[in-house]
């Protein structure tokens, strides 16, 4: 079986990223507020584009100094009131908040508080705050600011900043993270140092943004990956002009730093009479870009994410969870980076098996190259069958071999249709893998493609049609990553 090509050398970005934030404490002296940009846990989206970055790095990176550490979840009450959907787990913002409160304190790190931002008297919002206090999770109310942020003058004051619930916070260093991207991690951590400046104390801040990475070319792939992974937050890469003047040296930011560096320059300049940053990628810690390893290995891995953004938007734009402008950035996005179809082989070979059938059909690439299909029976959907059969192809297993038999999946099919009320007695690929370790129990071949599962992660695969809300949750769990034609499976709207 062929290794998958590693990008980035993540030993030695635990160690770099751990030495600088400890060097950035230590120039600020008392509190240093940490904004974490992008995902704290299980960024899959850095994993994805850089191989070889493990996506809870900068969780184990805290780790090391989780005594010092405090941290504070921010979440935007807009997106607690639109139900607002975190695309990689399929769950909502505000569940991702409990869902984070309980993963960093079973691995030992203090959670201070949730932090409510450009609040406007949202129900649902007000709602989660009662949820949350139930749980004795403290809640604070941050609002808008209108003219935020070039309104210096009334953001500097108490209808500004001064307006906000002052947090709380005991430790050192607090760490500002959020469910997603526009939670407001960076209004939050200023908030705080005007109003920590109004009682007499100073803390200084500093960031922790991933992406994009400063010291890459604007038009690396790894950095327009990100923009458009952020394409509905309408986030451009650009060069920072601040950097470009103060040093006379490029640098890539992304256009909201670019716009609130002015406010975080100016609040320093009131506070200590002149700014430690004299840019926004002066304000950035990220040391991801001195651990690639292997650029042409980064590159290729980020020209797939691209096409796969593409595709989901698509997807999205078809239910009705998207935009048609947020689709046309993307295809901008394809169209700078001279981006086909043809760099994704799965997705032709998909659809030449759904014409060939009359079917929808899937198509999955194995981490040697070869690409087995799955088409659509009476017994299961093309990603049950995809999924067999390249459990098969990894096990080297016999294709004329049947790991289910019919005699298995036939009372399956009649609890889902009988008892259950599920007009479509096709096999889920959850109920697939349920129905292969059942088999697996007595059988010694259905138990040696169990034992392949783990070598899918990371595999690429296309289907026809885009996928029951059940077979998107269980390959996303195996770390395949999947790409869909805009086609439902049927006539139905909604897909269960």
């Amino acid at each position: 079986m062929k290794k998958k090509q590693m990008a980035f050398d993540n030993a030695q970005y635990l160690k770099m990223q751990s030495e600088h934030i400890r060097e950035r404490i230590a120039q600020f002296g008392g509190r240093l507020y940490l904004e974490f940009g992008g995902k704290l846990y299980d960024d899959y989206h850095a994993s994805r584009v850089l191989p070889g970055f493990q996506p809870d790095s900068k969780l184990r990176m805290l780790l090391q100094l989780k005594k010092e550490v405090e941290i504070v979840i921010a979440i935007n009450a807009s997106d607690i009131e639109q139900n607002r959907i975190r695309a990689d787990l399929g769950i909502t913002y505000d569940n991702d908040v409990l869902r984070l409160i309980g993963l960093f304190r079973g691995r030992g790190l203090y959670v201070g508080s949730v932090v409510m931002t450009q609040f406007t008297g949202e129900p649902a919002a007000v709602k989660f705050q009662k949820r949350l206090e139930a749980l004795g999770i403290p809640v604070y109310r941050h609002y808008k600011i209108d003219g935020y942020p070039s309104n210096l003058p009334l953001i500097l004051s108490e209808d500004g900043f001064g307006k906000n619930e002052y947090i709380e916070v005991k430790r050192q260093l607090v760490v500002v993270t959020a469910p997603g991207p526009g939670s407001g991690k960076m209004a939050v951590c200023l908030s705080q140092i005007y109003q920590e400046h109004q009682l007499g104390k100073e803390s200084g801040y500093a960031k922790f943004e991933t992406f994009p990475i400063w010291n890459l070319p604007l038009k690396h792939p790894v950095n327009v990956a990100y923009e458009a992974a952020t394409a509905d937050l309408n986030d451009i890469n650009m060069i920072d002009p601040f950097h470009l003047e103060a040093y006379g040296k490029t640098a890539v930011n992304y256009n909201r730093d670019v716009e609130v560096f002015p406010v975080l320059h100016a609040m320093f300049e009131r506070i200590y009479g002149v700014s430690p940053y004299q840019s926004p990628t002066d304000m950035g810690v990220n040391m991801a870009g001195c651990c690639v390893v292997d650029d042409e290995a980064a590159k290729n891995a980020s020209r797939q994410e691209i096409i796969r953004r593409y595709f989901k938007e698509c997807c999205d734009l078809r239910e009705g969870k998207s935009d048609a402008d947020t689709v046309y950035k993307l295809q901008l996005l394809m169209q700078q980076m001279n981006l086909t179809e043809e760099e994704r082989p799965v997705i032709a070979k998909a659809r030449e098996m759904a014409e060939t059938s009359g079917e929808p059909a899937a198509a999955l690439q194995l981490p040697n190259g070869k690409i087995v299909t799955g088409k659509t029976t009476e017994l299961m959907g093309p990603c049950s069958s995809v999924l067999l059969n390249a459990l098969k192809a990894l096990g080297r297993i016999n294709d004329d071999i049947m790991l289910l038999s019919p005699m298995v999946i036939s009372p399956i099919q009649q609890l889902k249709t009988t008892h259950l009320g599920n007009e479509n007695p096709r096999l889920h690929t959850d109920e697939t893998l349920i129905t292969l370790s059942i088999s697996a129990a007595t059988n010694p071949t259905a138990e040696r493609a169990m034992n392949q599962l783990s070598k899918l992660r990371g595999c690429e695969m296309h289907s026809t049609v885009m996928l029951t809300q059940a077979d998107e949750r269980t390959l996303k769990r195996l770390g395949v990553n999947i790409t869909c034609d805009a086609q439902f499976q049927s006539n139905r709207l909604y897909q269960k």
